[in-house]
């Protein structure tokens, strides 16, 4: 809120260096979290033995539309006998990802690493019999990927753990505290087997929301994370111990006041592999989601899903191909940016660069007629189409000499310079970016 009410009461003439900061954190943290600022865009991945059936990960027995048992029975089909660590790297790179988080365990328990805590893991249980952790971070890092270990702090398989499924629970942590207790050092030897083994640049939680911070130990937790990592980052699913936040599914409104948050988002309705799913997102929804995203000083996690098998659908690759294609094109108006200006002034996203000297505005595909920003009070050196380098030439239209208001400014876009998606241009400024805030009238409203 503070940035938020700071706009409301500033002058109306307001330097922009980084609108995407909304509130004092420590430069400690601002370093450790400044590559995940500057990535942008991420590729999340849901894969484990609800791929062999393709149905829900772990919620299809846990609100019983499959039986516990009949959901385990997937442990028989689950091989990766396709399984293309390289490949899989070199598609996230190709999408112009900056990193890549891959579910080391669900909710269900089932762990794609030989865990020493449990025999429920694809080494010891399914035919594929390997680790799949360790050869695909090692990919990403040959591929300069950054690399993120999703973990379910639940787990509905552990006899220990008080849930099982929506209806029923095995006991309840008052009565029980030892019991508790033991699954605490479960779950916290499982997460130092992933540090100690993968040491992940990231570590997105999931399952909080079933105990209290204090329940879960998770200062203690975080403690034990960073002791192996200090430059670690957690998501916002620690019961309020992460540094930034993920919001699910639906892209915010209003614009998040965290610092730092990426939104997670299905390529189709569903998490991981689903056959019965074909309602596919289309690049150009992909992208404007994606453009929306960096405008409002977020980053976007992409999920797919592979089969069984290690392979993905062609329809998860083609989108991953196109949003590649369409941010090579554009990427200095993408990566390494700040959040852009606030609504009103462009009727669409926004970027800035970080010396806030460059305005980059994203623009429809095929739109037609010219653009306006309104309430530019900076000097403009040039206009042009990134990606494609010609020149366009803006007018101001309604600046009144004697007056501090700003002019409308027009920029025209021929059709033959805009992209099939999102065109993107950009405008460099004299200086770093100013904007009129007021209402307009005789003195400019300087007194807000």
């Amino acid at each position: 809120m503070r940035n938020h009410i700071q706009l409301l009461i500033i002058a109306s003439c307001l330097t922009f260096a980084g609108y995407a900061q909304q509130k004092t954190v420590p430069d400690s943290i601002k370093n450790k979290m400044q590559w995940f600022a500057d990535a942008k865009l991420g590729i999340f991945i849901h894969w484990g033995i609800y791929a062999v059936n393709g149905i829900d990960e772990s919620w299809s027995f846990y609100n019983k539309k499959i039986s516990y048992p009949g959901y385990m029975d997937q442990l028989k089909g689950f091989t990766a006998a396709k399984y293309d660590p390289q490949a899989w790297a070199g598609l996230i790179k190709e999408s112009g990802a900056r990193y890549a988080v891959l579910t080391t365990k669900h909710h269900d328990g089932v762990a794609l690493w030989n865990t020493r805590q449990s025999k429920l893991n694809v080494v010891q249980s399914t035919p594929a019999k390997k680790d799949l952790l360790k050869p695909f971070y090692d990919a990403l890092r040959k591929s300069d990927i950054k690399c993120g270990a999703y973990f379910s702090i639940l787990d509905w398989s552990n006899t220990n753990y008080p849930g099982f499924t929506k209806d029923s629970t095995r006991y309840k942590i008052a009565e029980q505290p030892e019991r508790w207790k033991k699954y605490q050092l479960f779950y916290k030897a499982q997460l130092q087997e992933i540090m100690k083994n993968y040491n992940p640049d990231l570590l997105w939680f999931d399952g909080d929301w079933e105990h209290s911070a204090k329940e879960w130990d998770a200062a203690g937790t975080k403690s034990m994370l960073l002791s192996y990592n200090p430059k670690l980052i957690v998501n916002g699913r620690l019961t309020g111990y992460g540094d930034y936040e993920t919001p699910e599914q639906n892209f915010p409104v209003t614009r998040p006041v965290y610092s730092w948050w990426e939104l997670c988002m299905t390529t189709n309705n569903n998490w991981g592999y689903h056959p019965d799913d074909t309602t596919w997102k289309t690049p150009f929804e992909v992208i404007s989601i994606f453009a929306d995203v960096i405008s409002n000083g977020g980053n976007l996690l992409l999920d797919i899903g592979p089969k069984e098998d290690g392979t993905f659908p062609q329809e998860q690759v083609h989108l991953l191909k196109e949003l590649g294609k369409w941010n090579k094109k554009h990427a200095e108006a993408v990566f390494g940016t700040l959040g852009g200006i606030p609504q009103g002034h462009f009727y669409g996203p926004t970027t800035l660069s970080k010396d806030s000297t460059a305005l980059y505005l994203f623009i429809p595909g095929k739109s037609s007629g010219p653009v306006v920003i309104k309430g530019l009070n900076s000097k403009i050196n040039s206009v042009e189409v990134v990606g494609n380098g010609t020149k366009l030439q803006p007018k101001i239209v309604g600046k009144i000499s004697w007056s501090p208001v700003p002019g409308l400014v027009y920029i025209p876009i021929p059709p033959n310079v805009q992209d099939e998606y999102i065109t993107i241009l950009k405008v460099q400024l004299e200086k770093p970016i100013k904007l009129y805030r007021g209402k307009g009238g005789l003195g400019g409203d300087l007194n807000q």
